[in-house]
């Protein structure tokens, strides 16, 4: 993980939030609902990417390290 995607993240969401106060304020909640819910499925996949590289990284430890014993 570096810190590009973590910065797209967090202006994604940023952008995110902003539209969601904006469609709240407008009246406009089934606007506001699915840009909730296409984050929340954004996020998920962001998370589950980050869960394989962690896992990756993790496995790669361990083999290192049976292969120092």
């Amino acid at each position: 993980m570096e810190l590009t995607d973590l910065l797209r993240i967090a202006g994604i969401g940023l952008v995110i939030g902003l539209l969601h106060i904006f469609f709240e304020q407008t009246g406009k909640k089934e606007f506001s609902f699915f840009l909730f819910f296409l984050a929340y499925i954004y996020i998920t996949a962001e998370m589950l990417r980050f869960l394989r590289i962690f896992f990756t990284e993790i496995s790669e430890f361990f083999q290192w390290l049976s292969m120092t014993v």
